[in-house]
C-alpha cells in the first residue's frame, strides 16, 4: 500500500480507535456522595441531586431518610458525607460542620373540609398535649381530635416542641408517624385530624392552619410575622472533599436556591 493510500485510510483508522476506546481514553470513576438524615430535608435534596447529576455525569448522590438524629448519628460515625437535619444541633453534636441550605416553615394542617382556619399557639398546645381533645372545644362537632406527631428523633418534631409545644409534652396518645409524607397522608384521608408538617410539602390535600391570623408562606416567613420557623441544614465531619463541596455549591447557587424555591422554601436570593 502507498504513501497516499495511507493518508485517505488514517482519518478513518482514528475514528474506529476512538469509537472503540483503543485511543486510551477511559471514562472518569463515578464520585458518589452519600446523603442520609431528615426526611423533611430529603424529597428537596433528592430533587436538587437529580438536577445536579444531568450536568455532572461523574456524579452519584444516594440519598436515604432515617431522620435528623439518625443522619447526624451516620455523619458522626462517617458512614455519610452529608447529614440532613431538619432541627438544630444538641450541644454534644455541636463539634459538626453546619450548612444552612433554606429556612422551611412549620405548617399546622388539618382536612381541607374542616371549617377550622385559625388557631392560636396556645390552643394547638393544648391540642398535642391532650388538653382540648374534641373538636367541639373549638367550635365544631363532637368528635374526637385526631392529633398526629412525628417520632422521636424527629427534626420536624424537634422543632416543633421548641417553637409550640415549650414545656408541655406531646401526648401519649397522640398517632405518631415517621414521616412528613405520612403525617402528610394521614390528615388528607381523615377530616379529623391534625398535623404538622414541613410548608414545601403543603398541598391541596391538606389545609395549614393560620396562627394568630397568619398562614404559612414564603412571604410571611421573610417579614417575621409567621413564627413556625426552622432552618434545613446540611451537616459534615469536619471538612468536606473537594468533589463532594461542589454539589453543596450547587445547593447553594441561585440555580439549587431557585429550585428551592421554587419546591415552597425559603432560599438566600428570594
Amino acid at each position: 500500500m502507498n504513501f497516499r493510500h495511507w493518508v485517505i485510510l488514517l482519518p478513518l483508522i482514528a475514528a474506529l480507535l476512538s469509537c472503540s476506546g483503543a485511543s486510551g481514553d477511559k471514562p472518569g470513576k463515578k464520585h458518589t456522595i452519600t446523603i442520609a438524615g431528615s426526611t423533611s430535608v430529603m424529597p428537596f435534596t433528592e430533587k436538587l441531586a437529580e438536577h445536579f447529576m444531568v450536568d455532572h455525569k461523574n456524579f452519584v448522590i444516594d440519598v436515604q431518610g432515617g431522620g435528623s438524629t439518625a443522619g447526624i448519628q451516620a455523619v458522626i460515625n462517617n458512614t455519610v458525607q452529608i447529614g440532613m437535619s431538619s432541627r438544630q444541633l444538641k450541644d454534644d453534636e455541636k463539634r459538626l460542620n453546619t450548612i444552612t441550605i433554606c429556612y422551611d416553615g412549620i405548617a399546622v394542617v388539618v382536612h381541607p373540609d374542616n371549617p377550622v382556619g385559625e388557631m392560636d399557639l396556645d390552643r394547638i398546645r393544648q391540642i398535642f398535649s391532650g388538653h382540648i381533645s374534641n373538636w367541639r372545644q373549638l367550635g365544631w362537632v363532637d368528635r374526637r381530635i385526631d392529633a398526629v406527631s412525628r417520632e422521636e428523633g424527629s427534626g420536624t418534631r424537634g422543632a416543633f416542641e421548641g417553637l409550640v409545644m415549650k414545656d408541655k409534652e406531646i401526648d401519649d396518645g397522640t398517632m405518631v408517624q415517621d414521616s412528613n409524607g405520612s403525617v402528610k397522608e394521614v390528615v388528607a384521608t381523615d377530616p379529623y385530624a391534625i398535623g404538622y408538617i414541613s410548608m414545601g410539602l403543603v398541598d391541596k390535600k391538606v389545609k395549614p392552619i393560620a396562627i394568630a391570623g397568619v398562614k404559612p408562606s414564603i412571604k410571611t416567613i421573610k417579614s417575621g410575622r409567621y413564627k413556625l420557623v426552622r432552618p434545613f441544614l446540611y451537616v459534615t465531619n469536619g471538612e468536606l472533599d473537594p468533589r463532594s463541596r461542589r454539589f453543596v455549591d450547587y445547593v447553594l447557587s441561585k440555580e439549587g436556591q431557585k429550585i428551592l424555591r421554587n419546591e415552597g422554601l425559603v432560599g438566600f436570593y428570594d
